[in-house]
C-alpha cells in the first residue's frame, strides 16, 4: 500500500507541476489533489523535495530496467532522455527551481549507475582496482550528464537519438581499453612509448 501511496504522491505532485512551479505548491495542494490528509504525506516525505527526489529515483529505476550492460548502455542511456522527456514539465519545473540540484543529483545517480554497470562487466576478467572502476564510471558520468544538462538547458529539443548515437561514435571502445591500462595483472613490457 506504501509504493501505491508514494506513486500517487507522485502523480500529483507532476499534476501540480503542469499549473505552477515548484516553490508555489504546497503540500496541501498535493495531499487535496491525491485526496489524502496531510498527515499521509508526512508519513511518506518529510518534505516536497523529498517527493521530488523519489520520484527522480522511480522514473530512473523505470529507464534503466535491464539496461546497465555493455550492449545495452545505449539503450539504456536513451532511455534515461525519454524518461526525462516524458516527464518535461516535472523537470523543467525542479530544473528552474531552486531545487535544481535535485534534477543533477538524480542525474549523476542514474548515470553513474548506468556506467558501473557497464565497468564492472568490462572488467569482469580483469583485474581492476575498484578505485580505478569507481574513477572510470565517475569521468564518464560527468561528460554525460553534463551533455544531459546542456540538453535540458536548451529546452529539449535535440534528438536524444542523435546525442546517444554522437556518445557512441565518440567513446566506442574507451571503456575496455581504460580498463586494459589500469589493470593490475597485465604484463609489464619495457617499451613504454604510447
Amino acid at each position: 500500500m506504501s509504493q501505491i501511496t508514494k506513486r500517487a504522491l507522485a502523480a500529483s505532485l507532476k499534476n501540480m507541476l503542469l499549473k505552477k512551479p515548484l516553490n508555489k505548491i504546497t503540500i496541501n495542494d498535493i495531499a487535496e489533489d491525491c485526496g489524502i490528509n496531510r498527515m499521509t504525506f508526512y508519513y511518506h516525505f518529510k518534505d516536497i523535495y523529498d517527493l521530488v527526489e523519489w520520484t527522480c529515483e522511480e522514473d530512473a529505476a523505470k529507464a534503466l530496467e535491464g539496461k546497465k550492460t555493455y550492449n545495452t548502455w545505449q539503450q539504456g542511456f536513451l532511455n534515461i532522455f525519454y524518461a526525462v522527456l516524458e516527464n518535461k514539465p516535472f523537470i523543467m519545473n525542479v530544473y528552474r527551481s531552486v531545487s535544481r540540484e535535485q534534477v543533477e543529483i538524480y542525474l549523476y545517480r542514474v548515470t553513474y549507475d548506468l556506467l558501473i554497470g557497464v565497468v564492472n562487466e568490462r572488467s569482469a576478467n580483469m583485474s581492476v582496482s575498484e578505485d580505478d572502476k569507481k574513477f572510470i564510471a565517475d569521468f564518464y558520468k560527468f561528460a554525460f550528464v553534463g551533455i544531459m544538462l546542456e540538453w535540458i538547458k536548451n529546452d529539449m529539443k535535440a534528438d536524444p537519438k542523435q546525442i546517444v548515437d554522437r556518445i557512441s561514435n565518440l567513446i566506442h571502445g574507451d571503456i575496455t581499453r581504460t580498463l586494459e591500462n589500469c589493470r593490475t595483472d597485465r604484463p609489464v613490457t619495457s617499451n613504454h612509448s604510447e
